[in-house]
């Protein structure tokens, strides 16, 4: 018609207008895609829809995509009015054309894409079928997996929240596990855009809480948590027993310790499930959570990803260290990381979430969490070794506070909660030692803890005591890797240094520590104790039970041990101190003794011996005087006396095995030589009579052990048992006395008797010096072929410190050290007050700096050598000025320089008048005795030092100017100028 219209009849157009079929509309072609979008849609409810047109559509659109706007505009319009009328059918065949659309049409989906955004958002919005809202996650989930650029980011962004939503609904009927499992599809496809284009959506703290509320659902309610609380935290949580052979082949669970541990589950490939699979939100869920782990590449991803799930688990209370969503959460996040590094880290922060606000104060959740990182601990250790040790020093850091709060502690409640919160901490440290291959970054974070150990007594005590647990739990799972190694010396310094802090019970610790860590399993039953507080006495309990587990010995029925029974632990170990109890035939000692018999038969360090761990020459020079200065500090207790005895005698097991210098070897009987006539001295004033009785025993332990290692007999002893206090075992141990009353030692009748005690050992002992010298030297000379003469002269000459020791530049002689640690020291019998008067800051601070002589050991004058001033004096004299400068009160308003000079004039005179007092006698004495040749040389070059001094100060010589150095910076030329 249309072309007779045109050809025939062309007239028509203008003259028939009323004719349809004569109209311009109908010379145009019929427009296609209505009638495509027409035929999708079947003519009645009952019909099914028709996917070859929806198909034949979605071609046409591709072909033609100027007609894809319009097209997009019908379906959603059909879409709006199809969900008025509630035709679930017709708004499927609207999301289905939608994804064909989105399939088919992926380059050209600018065109329907915000068609497409807006039916989706209607669809989530529906809140009248579940079914709408699942077409809608499906709809949009075909959207995101279709991207291949962030163009739609935001977008899809904007779309999380509905979709959490949606995720959260309750309910166990079919539609609602189908709509759980179609938003958990839609959120494991938003999981998949963020990996894939590096971008994090700012909720995905929902996705997370979402993700763990469908990963493992929680059958208890709330009060039944509550209910099994007590039985679980009280008794299940301090199960001690170590699985030693892991979980047996074919179980689901691997049950250690007190924590169930999860096999490693099976990776889900969302591409291959089954049609079971598809509708289990849990599966998805788990895809979830394997894609937040491909998101945690770094570190910083890591702790995006892990920081909201420990806070959705503090929420939820979920820190379960059974069976519950911490352990499967975290256990699988381990298993689906591809490196160890990643495992560890999620490790590490994990400890690290111990710092957190919501779980800082409660130690029952801190205990809990650490033993979920237990059973992480254990995960790792069976696929590798431990190489990040970092979250060792938060444990360790916890364990310190814990055990500070425990002496803090007034009801019984918090103490048992803290004594659960050191026996989690104290298994994580036995597990996390049994995988490590390198002590190195172990023994540095030692060193770097004990670098600034607290004056603060309470402090000082709960950090040292973290430290012995720690080196306990390490020896005693890696003796080997302990044999391998010279002793650390950052770690041996610190060490030294923790050994001259003012209170015993930190000295005594630093023993303990060093005792652990050179003869692995030689000292791990040794009692830490206290007579203040409780807090060491869980240390013993937690030692204890340390051997226990490592023996292989159980505790209680099936390795469960109540809380009642940790509580009767410590009040008994509190009443050993109180008695004054100690065990003589220690398992360590024991263990020591069999050390010397294997060991006293070898001559080199070739032959099989014990595990010991090796010591420099120089490291060895360094103990041998960090214990003849702590020996001379007149505040020792006998308890630091049995660590410095103890100490002493490992340190000679590891110089046996070594094969060490002669000279080396002669300074360990030199030692306890010098010890002793000092303590057999009636002169010497500087200890009191009680104090040189102990260490009289000391330096007889000493030198037994010593003979014994050389088998070196009948050597002229003093008894074992002169003092009260201390003995000496059948092994040549110094012990404490059992039931020994400590609280009697120095007072003056202690004094009195140690006083006739003594004078009747100097009568019996004044002629058996010189046979204990040469028994001697006698066996020495024959094992190191050395002049017995010359070992008997070795021998007499008093013990000095090595010059490293006291002057180098790692000097545990650390004057500033020293002078905050006896600034603390005088505060431990107050409130921690403190003065505001500046004249009593004036006078503390002048007796801190005077008071510092005591860590000067005082040699008895021998005639020999008295003529030859010695370095103690020498330094006493310093510090005796510096006292003297730090107890003057200094003015805040400047001074003028000639006040200065006269000031610095008026502190120098004493000095000047002793030193040439000493320099006029030394040129009397010396003339006698040198070469005119040599006093000849002298005189040129005193004569040559006068004229010099002459030409600047223009005074007169004097013979103490001969001793000053060249000026090393401006401050000396002002002194110079001062006539300082």
């Amino acid at each position: 018609m249309g072309v007779i219209s045109r050809k025939i009849f062309p007239a028509c157009e203008s003259m028939c207008i009323c004719c349809p079929a004569l109209r311009s509309r109908s010379r145009q072609p019929v427009k296609r895609y209505k009638k495509l979008l027409a035929e999708i849609f079947p003519k009645s409810n009952d019909e099914l829809p028709n996917e070859r047109k929806i198909v034949k559509l979605c071609e046409y659109a591709a072909k033609n995509p100027f007609r894809i706007p319009k097209i997009a505009e019908y379906l959603e319009e059909r879409c709006y009015k199809e969900l008025r009328n509630d035709h679930v059918k017709f708004i499927t065949i609207v999301g289905e054309t939608y994804n064909k659309l989105i399939s088919m049409c992926r380059e050209q989906m600018v065109y329907f894409v915000v068609s497409l955004l807006n039916v989706v958002t209607q669809l989530l919005d529906s809140p009248k079928q579940n079914v709408v809202r699942i077409i809608g996650c499906q709809t949009l989930t075909r959207f995101i997996y279709s991207q291949v650029d962030g163009t739609y980011t935001h977008n899809i962004e904007n779309m999380v929240q509905k979709v959490c939503m949606l995720a959260r609904e309750t309910g166990q009927d079919s539609e609602k596990c189908s709509l759980r499992a179609s938003s958990m599809q839609c959120l494991s496809a938003m999981m998949w855009f963020m990996v894939e284009f590096s971008y994090v959506f700012d909720d995905l703290d929902e996705i997370v809480s979402v993700t763990l509320d469908n990963y493992e659902p929680n059958t208890q309610s709330e009060n039944d948590d509550e209910k099994g609380e007590p039985h679980h935290n009280w008794v299940d949580e301090v199960v001690r027993c170590e699985a030693r052979n892991g979980g047996v082949a074919g179980s689901e669970l691997m049950i250690t310790s007190s924590i169930i541990t999860r096999l490693r589950p099976e990776k889900k490939d969302a591409s291959l499930l089954t049609r079971e699979e598809i509708e289990d939100p849990k599966v998805w869920a788990q895809i979830c959570i394997q894609r937040m782990v491909e998101l945690a590449k770094e570190s910083s991803t890591m702790r995006r990803v892990l920081d909201p799930i420990f806070v959705c688990l503090d929420t939820k209370r979920q820190w379960i260290p059974r069976q519950s969503l911490s352990t499967t959460v975290l256990s699988d996040m381990c298993y689906f990381t591809d490196n160890t590094v990643s495992r560890q880290l999620v490790l590490a922060l994990l400890v690290h979430h111990l710092d957190h606000k919501n779980v800082y104060h409660d130690p029952q959740i801190k205990s809990n969490i650490i033993q979920i990182a237990t059973g992480l601990v254990q995960q790792i250790r069976s696929e590798g070794v431990i190489t990040d040790i970092g979250f060792v020093s938060d444990l360790c850091r916890h364990l310190r506070k814990s055990l500070q709060a425990t002496s803090d502690s007034v009801g019984e409640q918090e103490l048992n909660m803290n004594i659960t919160l050191q026996n989690a901490i104290e298994n994580c440290l036995l597990e996390t030692a049994k995988g490590i291959v390198d002590a190195r970054p172990l023994f540095d974070m030692m060193a770097l803890t004990m670098e600034k150990l607290p004056s603060v007594r309470d402090v000082a005590r709960s950090t040292i005591g973290s430290m012995i647990i720690l080196a306990h739990t390490f020896s005693l799972v890696s003796s080997n890797l302990l044999s391998q190694q010279v002793f650390p010396e950052a770690l041996l310094v610190q060490l030294l240094k923790a050994m001259l802090h003012p209170d015993p019970q930190v000295c005594a610790g630093a023993h303990q520590i060093f005792s652990a860590l050179i003869i692995p399993n030689s000292n791990h039953t040794k009692k830490w104790q206290s007579h203040e507080t409780s807090a060491y006495a869980s240390v013993t309990v937690l030692l204890e039970r340390l051997r226990k587990e490592t023996d292989g010995t159980k505790i209680e029925k099936q390795g469960i041990t109540t809380q009642d029974d940790s509580n009767k632990d410590i009040e008994s170990a509190e009443e050993e101190w109180k008695n004054g109890r100690a065990h003589r035939s220690s398992p360590s000692f024991l263990k020591l003794s069999s050390i010397v018999d294997k060991t006293s038969g070898m001559t080199n360090s070739t032959e099989g011996g014990p595990s010991v761990m090796k010591f420099n020459e120089d490291q060895i020079a360094q103990l041998l005087s960090a214990f003849w200065v702590q020996a001379n500090c007149p505040d020792n207790l006998p308890s630091n006396i049995e660590a410095i005895a103890h100490s002493f005698c490992l340190t000679l097991i590891s110089v046996r095995l070594k094969s060490p210098n002669n000279n080396l070897v002669v300074r360990f009987f030199q030692l306890p030589l010098s010890l002793r006539n000092m303590a057999l001295d009636p002169n010497y004033d500087t200890w009191s009579p009680s104090y040189r009785r102990l260490v009289l025993v000391l330096s007889t332990a000493m030198l037994m052990f010593a003979a014994k290692n050389y088998q070196i007999s009948d050597l002229p002893l003093v008894e074992s048992d002169i003092d009260p206090y201390v003995g000496i075992s059948g092994d040549y141990q110094l012990y404490l006395k059992p039931r020994a009353n400590l609280k009697k030692f120095g007072s003056d009748a202690d004094n009195q008797v140690a006083l006739a005690s003594l004078s009747e050992l100097g009568d019996k002992l004044c002629d058996s010096d010189e046979v204990l010298v040469n028994a001697i030297a006698q066996s020495l000379s024959c094992t190191f072929e050395l002049e017995v003469s010359d070992l008997v002269g070795q021998l007499l000459e008093a013990f000095t410190p090595d010059d490293a020791f006291v002057f180098g530049p790692h000097s545990l002689v650390d004057f500033s050290y020293l002078e905050d640690i006896m600034n603390s020291s005088e505060s431990l019998s107050s409130d921690m007050d403190f003065a505001t008067n500046s004249a009593i800051d004036d006078a503390q601070s002048e007796s801190s700096v005077t008071d510092l002589s005591r860590f000067i050991p005082k040699l008895p004058v021998s005639p020999l050598t008295s003529h030859v001033i010695g370095v103690g004096q020498l330094l006493e004299s310093a510090l005796e000025v510096a006292g003297h400068v730090a107890g003057s009160s200094v003015s805040t308003s400047p001074l003028p320089y000639s006040i200065m000079a006269n000031q610095c004039e008026t502190f120098g005179t004493c000095s000047r008048q002793k030193l040439c007092s000493w320099l006029s006698y030394e040129s009397n004495h010396y003339s006698t005795t040198l070469s005119s040749n040599t006093n000849s040389e002298s005189m040129k070059m005193s004569d040559g030092g006068d004229d010099d001094d002459e030409r600047e100060s223009g005074q007169p010589a004097e013979p103490w100017l001969a001793l000053r150095l060249p000026p090393a910076s401006p401050f000396d030329n002002f002194l110079r100028a001062a006539r300082f």
